[in-house]
């Protein structure tokens, strides 16, 4: 095996007086069937000499369906004799044996007593993999799931969708939402039969599979003159297409779309709105009770930076608050998290606060594209937490994100290396973006201390890792970009700093930095964009003296020398936060030495490797960050560090 087991690598388990085990199933599901397979597999290799049988065993499993509110709730209780799973379907079920299997690990066998259903209905992982094998922000090397154009089926595979169900992941995405380079292939017949068998896996494990798809296939595929979703024409071929696709693939949930942004074509090249469009897709999936994800991650990319009007932060909320209602039962919009493009700091979507009427879902990102690329740690779990509790104000009360979505997608980070994404420690956003979707009320340092103990053996080693990955997100943020302000990073490439990279380009990331002030005005006397929240956030980031700190550069223009509520200087806070930040990143790479001998030298080889490049990087983003703001604003720090 050329790869990982990450947090399913199973090892003995001592002094455990338990010679043979039973396991019973009155279930005929398929994902009953992998609970099965699952318990068993891991028996093994807990108790080595485990002996299963049929009667009169030490320890006991007896699975069964019932009645639940989802067919993804379940039930466990357990004891020292054996334990009793119920699920509402199928996929309850084999939740509850990797509830079990969990447990046992982390606590031996004891008493449970565990009843669940998920918190959020859809649970995504979204793949950026192109049909050749590449990974569009991809950092953990290739696609597994594309080789030279051909979809690949194997034991990687298989182990694929194991994680994704032992943490709790319903649907999965295979390839890019910028669909190209023959991507527009995959809904023909062509790839059908391979789609099949992954559905099948996929559907095994109670995942759905889904496509995205080119909103303009009725030309790149079906050679026709146009695409208008208001022609019957396209009508009728997206119908007989979805008719020929679902016949042909099992597991399939249909379509995820991103149109009209970046370039990828959409309704607004016929005049038409985003509700036409993922409403005539929707129509054609119906009947096979197939859903459609349009991504609202939808702006002008053409942008003038010498207009200070228009913003980029305003446009998805300006293109889909209006169309609130409007949107058929099958269609699910997906928002990210903030309103430009997963920066280590952003304020929460408004898009959240508008569209009680619609079907929507979360999406955020695993693959640090803004936040180190995987060479750097940083843990995003507590990023996620906070902006599922953050509150919309769209309602009385239950109005947070997670109250008012119906589920949440994930940007993969994972590729065909070895440890999967790329750093060892970067898989525990993958692992804990599935436990919180699953369970919102989780906390990120429990997740945390579960994916280590999950991960590593030795005790030191896991308060040391425990550590680190708490803090990371912190420190990532302070040696980078300040009062989350964003970007300021080279273009194309999104790593390493460049405060101007893109202050006079067309993509609407600005900093406006001068030798007076910086950052953008957002308020009622600026592009407007605060006034798009709901009360009390309107007032509350509308007013410089209100905002909090830590967006107070997303929101407002500012002199060095505005004081925030800690009594600093802006500037000052950049020069202290630029060195603290580099401190902690210094501190994570002395403390992971200390690690070897305690964990595998393959892992300690590959956080020794990235940890040097994060020092290094963060050192650049120190020095280029704060020369930059100090050249600009001539104001000295008032510590004396060196500043060039």
């Amino acid at each position: 095996m050329d790869f990982s087991e990450m947090w399913l690598d199973i090892k003995p388990i001592e002094n455990i007086d338990i010679n043979s085990v039973s396991i019973t199933c009155t279930s005929r599901e398929t994902a009953s069937s992998a609970a099965v397979w699952e318990l068993r597999n891991s028996f093994s290799r807990l108790l080595p000499d485990v002996r299963f049988t049929e009667r009169d065993a030490d320890y006991k499993i007896k699975i069964s369906i019932a009645p639940m509110d989802s067919p993804e709730s379940f039930t466990l209780s357990a004891d020292n004799n054996g334990a009793s799973i119920v699920g509402g379907g199928g996929a309850g079920t084999l939740y509850a044996a990797f509830t079990l299997l969990r447990d046992i690990r982390l606590n031996g066998f004891k008493t449970l007593n565990i009843s669940e259903t998920p918190s959020l209905p859809l649970r995504m992982i979204d793949h950026w993999d192109n049909i050749d094998g590449s990974i569009e922000r991809g950092y953990s090397g290739k696609s597994f799931f594309f080789v030279d154009g051909e979809l690949v089926i194997n034991e990687r595979t298989v182990q694929y969708a194991r994680f994704l169900a032992s943490i709790g992941i319903n649907a999965c995405a295979i390839n890019n939402v910028n669909v190209r380079w023959g991507a527009e292939m995959l809904i023909t017949d062509k790839y059908a039969e391979k789609l099949s068998a992954l559905g099948e896996l996929f559907e095994r494990y109670g995942i759905k599979l889904y496509i995205c798809i080119d909103f303009s296939a009725p030309i790149s595929v079906g050679k026709m003159d146009t695409s208008d979703p208001l022609d019957e024409k396209v009508q009728k071929w997206w119908k007989s297409c979805a008719n020929e696709l679902f016949s042909k693939v099992t597991g399939l949930g249909g379509f995820l779309v991103k149109a009209d942004s970046e370039g990828q074509p959409g309704p607004y090249a016929y005049g038409r709105n985003h509700a036409d469009g993922a409403n005539m897709l929707a129509k054609a999936v119906k009947p096979f009770g197939g859903k459609v994800i349009w991504r609202c991650f939808v702006y002008n990319c053409a942008q003038d930076w010498r207009d200070t009007e228009t913003d980029r932060a305003c446009s998805a909320y300006q293109s889909f608050s209006p169309l609130d209602g409007k949107f058929d039962d099958n269609v699910i919009l997906q928002i990210k998290n903030g309103p430009m493009d997963f920066q280590v700091r952003e304020p929460v979507h408004p898009l959240f606060g508008a569209m009680n009427n619609t079907n929507i879902i979360a999406e955020v990102q695993l693959a640090q594209e803004y936040t180190g690329q995987q060479r750097h740690v940083c843990c995003l779990l507590q990023m996620f937490r906070d902006f599922l509790d953050h509150r919309t104000y769209c309602n009385d009360d239950n109005d947070t994100v997670s109250d008012v979505i119906c589920g949440i997608a994930a940007v993969s980070n994972t590729g065909d290396d070895h440890c999967w994404t790329g750093s060892e420690l970067a898989a525990a956003n993958l692992y804990g973006y599935g436990r919180l979707s699953f369970n919102k009320t989780l906390k990120a340092e429990d997740i945390v201390d579960e994916w280590v103990k999950l991960t590593f053996e030795n005790n030191d080693a896991q308060s040391i890792i425990s550590d680190i990955l708490l803090n990371s997100h912190d420190a990532y943020e302070k040696y980078t970009v300040p009062l989350g302000i964003g970007w300021m990073c080279k273009p194309n490439v999104h790593y390493g700093p460049d405060p101007w990279g893109y202050e006079f380009d067309r993509w609407g990331t600005y900093n406006r930095a001068d030798r007076n002030a910086v950052g953008v005005d957002r308020s009622s006397e600026g592009t407007r964009y605060s006034l798009l929240y709901n009360e009390p956030l309107r007032t509350q980031y509308n007013s410089v003296e209100t905002c909090p700190d830590e967006l107070l550069l997303f929101f407002h223009r500012v002199p060095y020398d505005h004081k925030l509520k800690n009594g600093k200087t802006v500037i000052q806070h950049i020069y202290d936060t630029h060195f603290e930040g580099y401190e902690k990143a210094k501190s994570f790479a002395k403390a992971w030495k200390t690690l070897e001998g305690k964990i595998d030298d393959r892992t300690y080889e590959n956080g020794c490797e990235r940890f040097n490049e994060q020092l290094r990087s963060a050192k650049e983003w120190r020095d280029i960050i704060n020369t930059f703001f100090y050249r600009f604003s001539g104001i000295a720090d008032e510590k004396g560090r060196k500043i060039y």
